[in-house]
């Protein structure tokens, strides 16, 4: 009982220093993510061989366990009940978005076993793009919520990821429709990255 009562004392368990962490962990979270995956494009154009444990997917991994450890943190506090409505919202957006990505990364990495390399449209891509944007909007919130504090250097650079990561998601779905005209002068930046599964 008394080791309960230490931990729930100690400082970083505090409400306001786990929200801190928080929202760290889900604005830089999603950028990692999505910086390695560029890198692991990158690497799919080069003919590198593809294997679960390359540097370029140990980095989204990384990324992807930093949104992961801000939804566990934000679960936590929601279980506490000490946090207000407005950051629940966010921090569930951070859950949800978490979640989205675990499985849909799992699902790429079969799709990658199955079907090989694919390109920017997949089945297993867009639901992993769609948990970033959760993830980085919900951090937005949570960052909103804390603009008057020492966190508010980072509120430009999460709205800027979120835009991102938003017309990013959007230009992938347009590809669905229009894939034959919109993919050729992007077929040459993204070289595979027009295949469509």
């Amino acid at each position: 009982m008394r080791l309960i009562q230490r931990i729930s004392n100690y400082t970083l368990t505090k409400s306001d220093n786990l929200v801190r962490i928080i929202c760290i962990l889900s604005v830089i979270g999603p950028v990692i993510t999505v910086s390695a995956g560029f890198w692991d494009a990158i690497s799919h154009l080069q003919k590198e061989p593809e294997f679960f444990w390359s540097p370029s997917h140990m980095i989204v991994y990384t990324g992807v366990s930093m949104i992961t450890a801000a939804a566990i943190l934000g679960g936590i506090l929601i279980i506490r009940k000490s946090i207000n409505s407005s950051l629940k919202t966010g921090i569930k957006l951070v859950m949800v978005g978490s979640v989205i990505q675990i499985i849909s990364g799992f699902g790429d990495s079969l799709s990658h076993e199955i079907f090989g390399i694919d390109g920017l449209v997949s089945w297993s891509h867009q639901p992993l793009e769609l948990g970033l944007v959760l993830g980085s909007l919900g951090g937005l919130l949570i960052l909103k919520n804390k603009e008057h504090t020492k966190l508010k250097i980072l509120l430009p650079f999460s709205i800027v990821t979120f835009l991102f990561f938003t017309i990013w998601l959007g230009f992938n779905i347009v590809l669905i429709f229009g894939h034959i005209i919109q993919c050729i002068p992007v077929y040459e930046i993204f070289s595979s990255g027009c295949a469509i599964l």
